[in-house]
């Protein structure tokens, strides 16, 4: 499925009339007249439709194509027993086919006899027959199973190989057969040898059949996938003892000798030795005859559910977005188990009804699957199954009973079918993948019993989960050592294993790092790369052997976050002798005996200290494989993501979690302070109600830590607000109450430097009273506009810039606004400021509290923030979106993480916002932030006040639409649970005027940039090799946040230098920009100068780049830079102010606005604009409809830069006109 298709898919009602009979429901609900489809259940009935696959084109003459290849079978050469060494030197003589053998090959004084005769039978199995195939899927193909004659085997063949070894020389006569057949001569281009899901024990046969011409349907998508077919040869049902291939059994001797002659005695001898169980190869053994079984088994469910083909292809799917399939590299648990499982349970639902039992059994009986359950339903019990069930610490058991729970154990996950097959399904799982798969049904099955999740379709069927970098915190590529057998299980562990070299050493990875992290990880999952396919004239080499290319497992780690910074590990007490010894073999020289203040004497081990928590990790990951699996530790071992290196996310953003930690409660502890010094105030005529914090460094969302406590940095103001208890005494007149508020500014001002003086320390704060710049306000809405603010300086501490709220003004406000006597304009004016104060005074503080609360509650919400908004800031969108959407997208991929858990890292929960963002269609869907876990910090009467006005938010965006369908007021809809609407964050009210931000424009760039980021990552294949050429093996984080420049028209050039020297106020006196060594900085000649040290006390009120954006945008932009709802000619592009980076944060962008068309002459003309030239001038007047005899003018750009470059002055190194 496509990770970030354009749209989400709506539900097509083209075939109206299509009665809801067709629809999966619930058949005694619809009896009832209940049934009401939601909208889960219609796009899932879409996802069918659209799924299906027309086999017909997929396969063209499928039945004439397969008919000629069971006649090709069926026609092998015959011959008598032969030895197998002379029998196989005889075949690969004659033919151009080397013999699949498992290894190790045959002996070659092997007395074991080949025989060969035509297969018993040939049957086509599979998905093909039960129409199960998605158009999505990776792999098509066609089985058949070839079932090879009883009378080629003898009594112990199921022993050391034997079975297998004829298996591969029949497989080589089938193909022998198949490449000499004449009808097959021209319908098969290739035929070759792979293994049976990733199973070393199982080649087949691959003919790929020749190509057709594709077709598309009319939805653009190719309609003929690339089918194959393969042979599968197996053995008949009750070839071999079921007593002789229990799991408990062992079925490789490692005595057993060559002759295959062996006597009763000699058997009965090794049997009694006390030999290691193979476990996987007596239920490979035991498989080969389960083919028609299961085929039977599926056809049965098949009759008897009607809604049971539709849940296999849900299943299907949904197994499909999270990487699972039946290959061992996959997962061992695809499409054919998911759709055994449910017949299984459907069977027991069937016994249930035929039986006459009661009691306990009838009772259990009755909570498995019932026929008539609809498609949904059976998938979400399915997924229920796999979330309550651990298939790792203990047998499940299906279809039956089991007396001897220890005979079906086999090491690794059992679910076993209990009935007439006596099979372990899942026998080609291992443990890591188990617990994935459990993971990931748990998390969908907590999305769909959560009803307050609108889309539930999405994350369920449509994201991708399988995305490493995406779904990981670390990822780790490990190479397979040349000699794999010795670096991860001896010699004869890998003989009883048989699961290959490449599965026995990414087990070891498994169990070593699930001992090594215990609790610092909740999961861990190793991705194996698949077998492929080769020809059948050559013979397939060993992994990692000499001449081969290297391969690469990939060690993939979900951590805990509240236990992964832990930097002292306590291991067993000294007393424990045994414990002990074990810890220190484990450990090596990394352990140590220590003392703690408790007077206990343990086992310890204790990592690099100061360190963030992923370069905890990552060094307890790079030894511990080096030590355990003795890997070289830079050259097998790569972290390709999570690492704290250079080339990770972490350079972008330099995150150091303890430091960062302390300068944000540096900050948190100054505002208490403040806020201390404000409550003890006496002499207020009003008594202080609250304190909040309103400022991004106060719910650590900067995207650098605040400079707090720090005399050599500039100090920026952290934005505070002050509530009084209600009061008659404020005025009734807008103007009077904003001239009261600079007269409460000034008096606080004089009584906390006045406080500070009587403690004898005068010299530690001052304040200072100031205005906003109210140019953009305009002369209507200047005295009526919140513009006053006090400045509260804490020497070498902190800034605070304090405003003041006046319940009164929200008051007067909101009558205004209501007011239909009063003219348009004053209504419109009101409401933008009424919006204005309620976001300051309403919803920002709680805001804040909210952020802060959550990154308390998820340690990796605060960094992740911080790196989502650098992302904004080196695509120039941060002087276009608020802070606050930023976060409160973040906390939605954290709150609603499906299909993954909450990311306990940055770089993941990065790439998910990413992945948000180009899959949110902000056009026809509102993002609604749940925050309903913050209810208990609200009084019980904002609370109800909150319910009251909540509504349904998609209601709203609809009206919303209605209203304005060219989004020229409102583009994004952002809701909370506290502020229901919508626009908070989503809109300018600065100046009395609405603009949305960001515009439709910006946000159409926005989801274009995101998407173009999550194609990259998803064109990454970091578990390819990194020496294989034209693969991306490594995502280089630069390349997130490289900006796309050609696109603007006009590129701005800063002085790095100009702007440093501005920050930190050294200029000259002159104001000349030479920086020549005659510029002196300024002296204590200024008042606002400390006469000692010469530093400005004066807190840093905005930066240098942002003035000069704000009076280009009032100039150029008509508000375009803060919504792009304006009319100017230019629309400006920025990042967030940054005191030192790379160029390109030093660089404005812009575009000239297409809707300023040449335009007749008027007066009062927005901007410098020059006549058209006669060349352009009948053109231009042709394309604006206007008479080509009246006289146009157009917007003069040469001029416009000319005026840029003055306004800009030595601020502006260069102005770039980007050609197109």
């Amino acid at each position: 499925m496509d990770a970030n298709p354009a749209k989400r898919r709506k539900t097509d009602h083209s075939g109206a009339g299509e009665p809801y009979g067709a629809l999966p429901f619930d058949a005694a609900a619809a009896s009832a007249g209940l049934f009401r489809p939601s909208t889960f259940i219609l796009e899932t009935a879409e996802l069918l439709q659209q799924s299906r696959v027309d086999y017909g084109k997929m396969l063209p003459n499928a039945e004439e194509l397969l008919r000629n290849v069971k006649t090709a079978v069926e026609s092998v050469d015959t011959h008598g027993p032969m030895l197998i060494s002379k029998a196989s030197v005889s075949f690969e003589k004659k033919n151009a086919i080397k013999i699949p053998y498992p290894t190790p090959r045959p002996a070659e004084d092997s007395l074991l006899k080949l025989s060969m005769e035509p297969p018993a039978h040939c049957n086509v199995v599979g998905s093909y027959v039960l129409k199960t195939m998605v158009r999505s899927q990776r792999d098509v193909a066609v089985d058949m199973i070839v079932e090879m004659p009883k009378t080629l085997f003898q009594d112990k063949d199921y022993l050391n190989l034997r079975y297998f070894y004829k298996r591969a020389y029949y497989l080589a006569h089938v193909a022998k057969a198949i490449a000499k057949s004449a009808a097959l001569s021209d319908a098969i281009a290739d035929a070759s040898f792979a293994y049976l899901g990733d199973n070393p024990l199982l080649p087949i046969l691959v003919l790929t059949p020749k190509a057709t011409a594709p077709s598309a349907t009319k939805t653009g998508r190719n309609s003929t996938l690339e089918c194959k077919i393969r042979i599968v040869p197996c053995c008949p049902g009750g070839l071999f003892p079921s007593t002789k291939l229990l799991a408990s059994k062992n079925c490789l001797r490692p005595d057993a000798g060559t002759s295959e002659t062996m006597t009763t005695s000699t058997t009965e001898s090794s049997e009694s030795k006390t030999l290691p169980p193979t476990p996987f190869y007596n239920t490979t053994l035991k498989a080969e005859s389960a083919y028609l079984p299961y085929l039977k088994l599926l056809h049965q469910a098949q009759k008897s559910c009607s809604a049971f083909v539709d849940a296999c292809l849900l299943g299907r799917v949904w197994l499909q977005q999270r990487g699972f399939g039946s290959s061992m590299a996959r997962g061992g648990f695809g499409a054919f188990e998911f759709a055994t499982v449910v017949a299984l349970l459907l069977q027991t639902s069937s016994q249930k009804r035929t039986s006459s039992g009661s009691g306990a059994s009838a009772r259990k009986a009755a909570s498995i699957l019932s026929p008539s359950l609809s498609s949904t339903q059976i998938f979400k019990a399915v997924v229920q199954f796999l979330a309550s069930t651990d298939f790792r610490t203990k047998p499940r058991v299906l279809g039956g009973q089991v007396t001897d729970v220890d005979s079906i154990k086999e090491g690794t996950p059992v679910l076993f079918d209990a009935g007439s097959r006596q099979l372990n399904i899942a026998y080609k799982m291992s443990a890591w993948s188990a617990g994935l798969l459990r993971q990931h049904a748990k998390r969908t099955h907590d999305l769909l019993k959560d009803d307050s999740v609108i889309d539930q379709f999405t994350p369920t069927f449509i994201a991708r989960a399988d995305i490493p970098l995406e779904a990981f915190d670390m990822v780790v590529r490990v190479r397979l050592p040349t000699s794999a057998s010795s670096a991860a299980h001896s010699e004869a562990a890998a003989h009883l294993s048989r699961r290959g070299a490449v599965w026995d050493f990414g087990d070891s990875v498994f169990q070593t790092m699930k001992r090594a992290l215990g609790d610092r990880a909740q999961l861990i999952h190793i991705q194996l790369p698949s077998s492929s396919a080769w020809s059948v004239d050559a013979t397939l080499p060993e992994p990692s052997s000499k001449g081969t290319p290297p391969i690469y497992v990939l060690l993939c780690i979900s951590f805990d976050a509240a236990n992964m910074a832990r930097h002292i590990d306590h291991g067993p007490p000294a007393e424990d002798k045994k414990e002990a010894k074990k810890f220190r073999e484990f450990w090596g020289e990394r352990a140590e005996l220590r003392r703690f203040k408790d007077g206990s004497i343990l086992e310890t081990l204790v990592w690099t200290a100061g360190q963030s928590p992923a370069g905890l990790c990552e060094e307890i990951t790079r030894y511990i494989l080096g030590q355990r699996l003795g890997l070289i530790v830079e050259g097998d071992i790569e972290v390709v993501a999570g690492s704290d290196a250079a080339s990770s996310f972490s350079a972008l953003v330099p995150i150091t979690p303890v430091v960062d930690a302390a300068a944000f409660a540096l900050a948190r502890e100054a505002f208490a302070t403040l806020e201390a010094d404000i409550r003890a105030l006496e002499d207020l005529p009003l008594h202080v109600r609250q304190v909040s914090a309103i400022d991004p460094a106060l719910r650590s969302a900067t995207i650098s830590p605040p400079a707090v406590q720090s005399p050599k940095a500039v100090l920026h103001p952290m934005e505070v607000a002050l509530f009084f208890e209600a009061s008659g005494k404020w005025p009734d007149n807008l103007a009077a109450i904003q001239r009261a508020k600079m007269a409460f500014l000034l008096r606080i001002g004089e009584s906390l430097e006045a406080a500070m003086a009587a403690r004898g320390d005068s010299n530690s704060l001052e304040t200072f009273v100031g205005l906003e710049n109210d140019e953009q306000a305009g002369t209507r809405n200047t005295s009526f506009a919140n513009l006053a603010y006090l400045d509260i300086v804490y020497r070498d501490s902190a800034a605070f810039r304090l405003r003041i709220h006046s319940d009164l003004e929200e008051a007067i406000l909101s009558r205004q606004t209501h007011d239909k006597t009063l003219d348009q304009h004053t209504r419109t004016a009101s409401a933008s400021l009424l919006a204005a104060v309620r976001r300051t005074f309403s919803t920002l503080p709680l805001h804040t509290q909210i952020i802060a609360t959550y990154c308390t509650r998820f340690p990796a919400l605060s960094p992740t923030i911080r790196l989502v908004k650098r992302w904004f800031s080196a695509h120039k969108l941060t002087s276009h979106v608020s802070e606050e959407f930023v976060e409160l997208v973040v906390l939605h991929v954290f709150l609603r993480p499906y299909p993954w858990q909450t990311p306990a890292s940055a770089a993941p929960g990065l790439l998910r916002v990413l992945q948000f963002l180009a899959r949110w269609d902000w056009r026809t869907e509102p993002l609604m932030v749940d925050t309903s876990g913050m209810a208990p910090m609200l009084p019980e009467e904002e609370e109800v006040a909150a319910a009251a006005k909540a509504g349904d938010p998609r209601t709203r965006l609809e009206a919303w639409r209605k209203i304005d369908p060219n989004m020229n007021h409102t583009v994004l809809f952002v809701s909370t649970t506290h502020d229901s609407s919508g626009t908070a964050f989503t809109t300018d009210n600065s100046g009395g005027q609405s603009r949305p931000q960001p515009s439709k424009v910006v946000a159409s760039r926005m989801t274009c940039l995101a998407r173009a980021a999550c194609r990259l990552v998803k064109e990454t294949d970091v578990s390819s090799s990194p020496t294989v050429s034209g693969s991306r093996a490594h995502l280089d984080p630069a390349l997130l946040f490289q900006p796309s420049l050609g696109d603007f028209d006009i590129l701005i050039h800063l002085s790095p230098r100009i702007i440093k020297r501005l920050v930190k106020g050294d200029i000259a006196e002159d104001g000349s920009n030479s920086g020549s060594a005659s510029s002196k900085p300024r002296r204590s000649i200024y008042k606002n100068l400390d006469a000692r040290t010469g530093r400005d006390l004066h807190v840093l009120p905005a930066h240098p780049v942002q003035l000069l954006l704000d009076q280009l945008d009032h100039v150029y932009g008509g508000g375009a830079s803060a919504g792009g709802g304006g009319v100017g000619p230019i629309v400006f592009f920025y990042g967030a102010p940054r005191d030192e980076d790379n160029d390109s944060d030093h660089i404005v962008a812009a575009l000239w606005n297409p809707q300023v068309h040449p335009r007749s002459f008027r007066i009062n003309v927005p901007c410098s604009f020059r006549p058209v030239v006669a060349a352009n001038k009948r053109s231009k007047a042709k394309n604006d409809d206007v008479a080509a005899a009246e006289p146009l003018i157009e917007v003069n750009r040469e001029g416009i830069l000319a005026e840029i470059a003055r306004i800009g002055g030595s601020l502006i190194d260069r102005i770039e006109v980007v050609e197109k």
